[in-house]
């Protein structure tokens, strides 16, 4: 199936460069560019897209508050673009339902991967979005509660090891070989996560093992934490989500 694509942003050559890139590989179709928000939303119900990759930053209604309008027409996932990995807005996107973020300066090939990924059902966050959006979320405002570790009690050793492994930023392959188990099992562990804690994505995870101390940011802005204790369960059955 053809996965089609809405590719938004207010610089031209930078919105053209995309578009090129996705319209030349099999199984997607770039079918409309806009220069800002109300155009992309326009787009997305108007082709029925199934991905909108969106400028954070653009003139009227910006890529943020276009996202939150995609996502609550339900049918279209989207990809946030940002210039900069210190993107203030990250958060804001995170919020507004993003299922991926990329910096503009993003590989061709990661890009393309990215979009795949989306349409797929799944998340994906460029390493260094991550940590601002790690940084942003864990900078809560004083008064604001965190939410309680004991929330994590529902999860098996097994799936603790692999939450705090999603948080370190590991795809399915590397926590396989980090738990020395198939890829069908890790993303059996991922979906119980998902599902036992009411999280939407991976992202929501990674957000989840921070607020709740699982992992917690060092000075250097690398993850830091305790190792996961070692144990074992019984994989239930393989759910997509992971």
């Amino acid at each position: 199936m053809t996965v089609r694509v809405v590719v938004a942003d207010d610089q031209e050559l930078v919105r053209s460069g995309f578009a090129m890139i996705l319209d030349a590989q099999p199984g997607i179709e770039v079918v409309a560019e806009a220069g800002d928000g109300a155009q992309a939303v326009a787009a997305v119900r108007r082709l029925r897209a199934d991905v909108a990759l969106l400028d954070i930053r653009m003139p009227g209604l910006d890529g943020i508050a276009a996202c939150r309008e995609i996502v609550a027409a339900g049918g279209c996932r989207t990809v946030m673009l940002t210039t900069f990995d210190a993107d203030e807005y990250v958060y804001e996107a995170l919020h507004a339902g993003a299922s991926g973020f990329l910096l503009k300066d993003v590989r061709r090939d990661d890009l393309v991967h990215a979009v795949r990924v989306v349409a797929a059902g799944e998340s994906l966050v460029a390493p260094s979005v991550a940590r601002r959006l790690i940084a942003a979320y864990t900078a809560r405002p004083a008064g604001r509660p965190a939410p309680s570790a004991g929330r994590l009690a529902v999860l098996t050793v097994r799936e603790r090891e692999t939450l705090l492994h999603l948080a370190r930023g590991l795809s399915n392959a590397e926590i396989a070989e980090a738990l020395v188990v198939s890829e069908h099992t890790v993303k059996t562990h991922v979906s119980n996560v998902l599902s036992k804690l009411g999280l939407r994505d991976r992202i929501q995870a990674v957000i989840c093992a921070y607020e709740t101390g699982l992992v917690a940011p060092s000075a250097g802005g690398e993850t830091g934490g305790p190792s996961p204790g070692r144990g074992s369960d019984t994989p239930a059955e393989d759910r997509p989500g992971g």
